[in-house]
């Protein structure tokens, strides 16, 4: 008896690879496991997807672990997403949850995260419609991480990270392995936010400015079927600035910008003839030597994927700025765009945020608007809510 997945279960699975916030598929060529690529809180979220120089709360883990350096006392932020609203499957959902905690006596921030998406329920089949079963299809990461400030004004931060992806827990399509992998990554960021500043025709902008480095992902390749069929992880570089260019009492404004690349180098097949006339034109085209596609393995595609034309198409720019009123703070406002190359994804959304913070609590939304009509992220919701102590 041959057992497939459903027609459905293939085409929903394809989309959601396909659709990942980060278009893993159209950068670089593809890798496995994009739902880490998606920004893990509303906060962010509603800033264009800049957090990498703002990483000053427990998601900083995944913006940036070297914001952790910089961080006191304790806290945790819990999120939710109906994952790719404009589909209407209510058992497609992510959901994060991340703390953080100084400790002294080891000279730095330890932190923790867990990340889960739920791709949804499928029927497996016979050969006709015939129902056989369902399964649940589902992503998620464990991640650790350690931070410490290395001078007053540099931090680093490293994290390690389990990765399990269950897309089909049965044999598939005769391959004689299950439809599941498990695979682990780290990643290493540093954080410069120093306490005195000097800008030409500007002057001492004191301790405004924060510039942060993030290499992520990194890892062995995330294998289903056997090591010819492996994907690589979706290793990102992302390069993150901000400043907050209004600082008083009750009324404090940050702009920010994260720019971040996949390090992925993915070769196209390539054929050669072998059977060509005296001019080189192709006499038998059923003659030739195939070289099938592969990808560069780490760390050698941290180097090959620069040896590309136009590689900075391959670029995501996300950026926006968040207001903040009261003493402590109470109220925020935030606004964000999110551009993507026309060539590698061709996302582009606007994002609105706001936020509220009282005693220990905070609570966090954002919305995000999509240029495209009728794309899948269009609409798409986050709330994030938080609890910590005062540092």
């Amino acid at each position: 008896m041959n057992r497939r997945f459903g027609l459905y279960g293939f085409l929903g699975l394809m989309m959601l690879a396909l659709l990942a916030p980060n278009s893993v598929w159209a950068q670089a060529g593809g890798s496995a496991v994009p739902f880490l690529l998606i920004a893990p809180d509303a906060r962010a979220d509603g800033m264009g997807e800049s957090g990498g120089a703002i990483a000053d709360d427990a998601t900083a883990i995944s913006w940036n672990p070297a914001g952790l350096a910089f961080q006191r006392g304790r806290d945790a932020s819990l999120t939710h997403s109906s994952w790719l609203p404009q589909f209407n499957q209510s058992d497609l959902f992510y959901e994060y949850v991340a703390g953080k905690m100084y400790m002294p006596e080891i000279g730095g921030t330890i932190a923790g995260s867990i990340t889960y998406l739920n791709l949804g329920e499928f029927v497996r089949t016979e050969n006709d419609p015939t129902p056989l079963d369902t399964w649940k299809a589902y992503e998620f990461a464990v991640t650790a991480g350690y931070a410490t400030q290395v001078f007053e004004d540099l931090g680093i931060g490293l994290n390690l990270r389990y990765i399990r992806s269950s897309l089909a827990p049965f044999e598939v399509q005769g391959q004689g392995r299950e439809g599941v992998a498990n695979t682990f990554s780290f990643d290493i960021a540093t954080m410069w936010r120093p306490t005195s500043l000097v800008l030409p025709f500007i002057g001492d902008i004191e301790d405004r400015f924060r510039v942060g480095l993030n290499l992520s992902n990194l890892g062995p390749k995330v294998t289903y079927i056997d090591a010819a069929q492996a994907d690589p992880l979706p290793t990102n570089l992302r390069f993150s600035l901000g400043v907050q260019i209004l600082k008083s009492q009750y009324n404090n404004l940050t702009i920010a910008a994260d720019f971040s690349r996949l390090l992925i180098r993915r070769y196209p097949e390539v054929k050669t003839y072998t059977d060509l006339d005296s001019l080189g034109n192709i006499v038998d085209s059923t003659q030739f030597t195939k070289i099938d596609p592969y990808v560069d393995d780490l760390p050698k595609a941290l180097i090959t994927t620069w040896d590309q034309d136009n590689v900075w198409k391959n670029f995501t720019i996300g950026g926006g700025f968040e207001y903040w009123y009261g003493s402590p703070r109470l109220i925020a406002l935030r606004w964000g765009y999110f551009y993507e190359h026309p060539e590698n994804g061709n996302r582009k959304f606007m994002t609105f945020g706001a936020g509220i913070r009282y005693s220990v609590f905070g609570f966090d939304f954002s919305y995000l608007s999509a240029v495209e009509e009728n794309h899948p992220l269009g609409e798409t919701l986050r709330f994030t809510l938080l609890v910590g102590e005062p540092e």
